[in-house]
């Protein structure tokens, strides 16, 4: 990505984690991110980020002229107003609303479930997660693995589902996935014919619970949609065309 004529600023910084258990990124907001940065044409770099360095204490977060930013929401609202872009240019009041509706539930509830698949399970808590620790000199990494682990499963308890069972987990992001399956239909994007923020947020959600790196239960629901599945692929082809997906309609068949 270049800078245009219009627009001599230097390129965006944005922090993230990077590509780790088959995802271009191991987080959905990093995920969502990026690809609003890609919707919007902003130029922009990625480089290597910790959560502790970032303004809010995750990531991803960003630099621009000088100025750090965090979260994923306020970082697009930063590059809407700085840069001039609408990401849901041509929507209806009603689609907004709709589109942040969507976001809320891809967010605020199946988010959490793949927080809960990588941190609580414990085979894919050893094989995930766990591995973050082996930096860590080895006299204090037991210590902090633990540490770590217990205050997200507070969250995750916190949040809801580390309160229920796993077949009582599956069954409720079941429920969002059935919705998100209708209100997407067979539309290339969820508001229609061209994609917007929200596809960016779904992007980062489903792509993250369909990676074959961890095994659950919730990923075998999701390969119950067809067109749940068809859209990931062809957002990950859009958005991530270098990228070693592994296309989930495949993994259905």
């Amino acid at each position: 990505m270049t800078a245009t004529q219009s627009n001599p600023r230097q390129p965006i910084s944005l922090y993230t984690g990077g590509a780790l258990f088959g995802l271009p990124d191991a987080s959905p907001f990093c995920i969502k991110a990026e690809v609003q940065l890609k919707m919007a044409g902003v130029p922009y770099v990625k480089a290597q980020g910790m959560p502790d360095q970032g303004p809010k204490g995750q990531i991803p977060y960003i630099e621009d002229e000088g100025r750090r930013l965090g979260d994923s929401t306020f970082i697009r609202a930063h590059i809407e107003k700085t840069y001039g872009v609408d990401l849901d240019a041509g929507l209806t009041p009603q689609q907004r609303a709709l589109s942040w509706t969507i976001e809320r539930l891809l967010e605020n509830q199946l988010y959490w479930t793949v927080v809960y698949s990588r941190w609580l399970i414990p085979e894919n808590f050893a094989k995930g997660p766990a591995q973050f620790f082996n930096r860590v000199p080895e006299a204090v990494r037991e210590t902090l693995r633990q540490q770590v682990l217990e205050r997200v499963t507070n969250n995750v308890r916190a949040a809801g589902p580390g309160r229920h069972s796993d077949a009582e987990i599956a069954d409720l992001c079941d429920r969002s996935l059935s919705a998100l399956s209708l209100l997407l239909g067979d539309q290339p994007y969820f508001m229609g014919e061209r994609a917007t923020a929200v596809d960016a947020t779904a992007l980062g959600v489903l792509a993250s619970l369909l990676t074959p790196y961890f095994d659950t239960e919730v990923r075998r629901r999701v390969l119950k949609y067809p067109n749940l599945l068809a859209y990931t692929d062809r957002l990950m082809a859009e958005f991530y065309p270098d990228f070693a997906w592994e296309p989930a309609v495949a993994a259905a068949a």
